[in-house]
């Protein structure tokens, strides 16, 4: 009894929904507890029945492999108003196989291996580009400057539309990530409306001119004998535009910021750049997780390591916490660019909605990284870092840095 009260009173307050305990990037001293004390944790909902918070390694990778007992739809959002349906259409993220699986079909050519490899030299070219831009300057925002400009820009490309739409699209997907309280009310519903206003202009001029790019491919797709129509070309460039920033922008920024917290770890990577380049991106995906959670729910009845779940609870795998499991990752709290191995779960952890971007998201993260490392080299932070006020992105909002200007 001594032992569970001692446990009981060490307890930090646990609320994984206020964007407070997420303000200097993620709770890590609530994940650590919980792992411990309560792993399949129930969560209360102000506005909803209550969650499941799920933050073992092990038990993250099963919910998110399983998706006959644990599903996508209605939502991957907590709140079930953020729901993904729109009226007989839904956005390929909350959707489960079979169909998950044929909607993914339209697009994953554009993202294998083999394709992110043939984009390795524009998205070098990128990474020049946007390093050029701030080099003569001597200082700069790190976010909005350069990590969030490749994705921006790389997305836009692959959609065959102006970079600098691209970088006012990005905009919009940090209105729709913050958290309601940090902006006027109906802040990210604006957002959404304003990328499906664009989305439509550019699916009626793809289907009038096709060109060779990811948006004509999509205007004129068929799921199994269905052609997709402007509703689901829509919730596809939602999606693409959307996820197509979060993990190299909050990654680049949130990686940058773990050198600049370990800069002993920094000189090893800068002293041997193309040897560790490789594991340190995978470490800082572990490290940083730029997606905290995605929400599944449960579709009959079942246990999860000795919890029962009840059909339609919702299990919040937190990929975070799972990143620092001391079970599986010795020492998790230490950042190593040499960590190996290193079976992170930062892009979902397998299963069927394993992340799409994956192979273009590293390849995008090694050119900026290595352009920054290696054209501003003694970069150094120049102000205080605010992080993206959401409970669902991690990652910084504003870093100023300074560097020795350069031509």
């Amino acid at each position: 009894m001594a032992n569970v009260r001692e446990a009981a009173s060490a307890a930090p307050a646990i609320d994984l929904l206020s964007p407070a305990s997420f303000a200097p990037g993620q709770p890590h001293d609530q994940f650590r507890w919980l792992r411990e004390h309560d792993p399949v944790h129930r969560h209360a909902e102000p506005d909803g029945p209550g969650f499941w918070a799920v933050t073992r390694y092990d038990d993250v990778r099963a919910v998110g492999r399983d998706p006959h007992t644990f599903s996508s739809t209605p939502t991957i959002m907590i709140p079930d108003v953020a729901g993904g349906a729109f009226g007989d259409h839904q956005m390929m993220l909350t959707m489960d196989p079979p169909q998950h699986s044929s909607y993914r079909r339209a697009v994953i050519p554009d993202f294998v291996p083999r394709a992110a490899a043939q984009w390795r030299p524009r998205i070098e070219e990128l990474a020049r580009k946007i390093v050029d831009a701030v080099i003569e300057r001597g200082e700069c925002d790190l976010v909005e400057d350069i990590a969030g400009l490749m994705p921006s820009y790389v997305i836009a490309d692959m959609l065959g539309l102006p970079l600098d739409d691209g970088v006012e699209l990005y905009k919009l997907t940090e209105a729709i990530h913050a958290a309601p309280e940090s902006q006027p009310e109906g802040a990210a519903m604006t957002a959404v409306l304003e990328m499906f206003r664009y989305a439509h202009e550019v699916w009626e001029r793809k289907r009038a001119e096709p060109a060779d790019d990811l948006a004509t491919k999509l205007a004129h797709a068929t799921v199994g004998d269905r052609a997709l129509d402007d509703i689901d070309f829509n919730l596809f460039f939602l999606l693409l535009v959307d996820a197509g920033g979060d993990t190299t922008r909050n990654l680049v920024a949130g990686g940058m910021s773990a050198l600049f917290d370990n800069p002993s770890e920094r000189a090893r990577l800068n002293d041997d750049l193309d040897g560790l380049m490789p594991t340190a991106i995978e470490e800082m995906l572990r490290f940083v997780s730029p997606v905290i959670y995605m929400r599944r729910t449960a579709v009959r009845d079942t246990i999860l390591n000795g919890t029962a779940i009840g059909a339609g609870d919702k299990v919040v795998m937190y990929y975070g916490s799972a990143n620092r499991d001391e079970s599986v990752f010795p020492e998790p709290d230490r950042f190593d660019v040499s960590r190996t191995p290193n079976e992170h779960v930062a892009f979902g952890g397998g299963g069927p909605h394993f992340c799409l971007g994956a192979h273009i998201a590293r390849v995008e993260i090694e050119a900026t990284l290595r352009e920054v490392l290696t054209r501003l080299p003694d970069i150094e932070p120049a102000g205080r870092v605010t992080w993206l006020p959401s409970n669902f992105i991690s990652g910084p909002q504003h870093m100023p840095v300074r560097f020795t200007a350069a031509p």
